[in-house]
């Protein structure tokens, strides 16, 4: 671990967004940015990064939605377009495929803008 009255160097905005998209701390990229499923880690437990007042609110949940709706309405369309099955089935393949996206992605999108709130030093830190 590194001491206290080290300061690392930042690493580029494109480097810390890419590992914040893979849930790693933005700062050294070796250990995870997440405690748990979407709760961040207080500091980096690698190189003492201090990660836990930054928020970034509601902007993943926001992204998520938008991702997410690119990807299932157009996926909807050019298959119900052809599809016979029956709408019931469209009823549960759909909201399905949709929760099953959104799980995928949640966190990847606070992740990459906990690191970019990070890396630019943006305001959305508790400490502000």
């Amino acid at each position: 671990m590194i001491e206290e009255h080290e300061e690392l160097p930042r690493p580029p905005l494109g480097a810390a967004m890419w590992r914040g998209l893979r849930g790693l701390c933005p700062s050294c990229g070796e250990a995870g940015l997440f405690a748990r499923y979407l709760r961040q880690v207080e500091s980096c437990p690698a190189c003492g990064e201090d990660l836990g007042h930054i928020r970034s609110d509601d902007a993943a949940p926001w992204l998520t939605i938008l991702v997410v709706g690119h990807i299932v309405v157009p996926l909807m369309f050019s298959v119900e377009r052809f599809s016979t099955w029956p709408d019931w089935v469209s009823m549960v393949v759909w909201p399905l495929v949709a929760l099953a996206l959104v799980l995928v992605v949640l966190p990847r999108a606070k992740g990459l803008l906990l690191s970019i709130i990070w890396a630019t030093k943006a305001p959305g830190s508790e400490r502000d």
